[in-house]
């Protein structure tokens, strides 16, 4: 892959290369934010599975309340994410990137709250008890590289997990990503 197949639109905000589909889970962010703060994730739908298609259809608010055990909450959930990397390194986008996505949830980086208001939320299948695949930093890099091209604000001290923003309510991306691997093929 090289970095040009991965470029955002600057106006749209739409990754080139990814698939799209919007989400209806969005919102306008405040006026005048500087996007400055990139949260990595990990999720699994159900807990362990690393299929994408159940965490899609979360996104998408069209997740089956009967199709696993504990579905019912999570199907009225309104949650999102811009990003979704899958295991084989397929990217989802789901929001705009000029958009506010719902990912992080009630969140705090710096002193200030409200963490989807001034970050972008990218989200890798997986869980904190394994390691995430070579295609997944692979993806993750372009992707990455992508972003901060148009969001230079978002430095490798801006670059963080949700369990930064949201500690003790949240663990991912858990302690088998592995960021020193990951920060350094982006250069941050």
């Amino acid at each position: 892959m090289k970095d040009r197949e991965f470029a955002i639109d600057g106006r749209s905000g739409i990754l080139h290369g990814a698939t799209v589909l919007l989400s209806p889970h969005w919102d306008r962010r405040p006026a005048d934010i500087e996007i400055d703060t990139l949260v990595i994730h990990a999720v699994s739908l159900p807990p362990g599975e690393f299929d994408t298609s159940d965490v899609i259809d979360l996104f998408m608010g069209r997740l089956k309340p009967t199709a696993q055990p504990g579905y019912d909450e999570l199907a009225t959930s309104r949650v999102s994410a811009h990003f979704l990397v899958s295991r084989e390194g397929q990217i989802f986008q789901f929001v705009s990137i000029m958009s506010r996505a719902w990912h992080a949830g009630v969140s705090e980086f710096e002193g200030r709250e409200k963490v989807n208001d001034f970050s972008v939320g990218v989200e890798l299948i997986g869980s904190d008890g394994c390691a995430f695949t070579d295609h997944q930093y692979g993806s993750l890099r372009h992707l990455t590289k992508a972003i901060v091209s148009i969001c230079p604000g978002i430095t490798g001290n801006r670059v963080v997990g949700h369990s930064d923003v949201a500690p003790g309510r949240k663990t991912d991306p858990g302690p088998h990503f592995d960021w020193k691997r990951y920060l350094a093929s982006v250069g941050l």
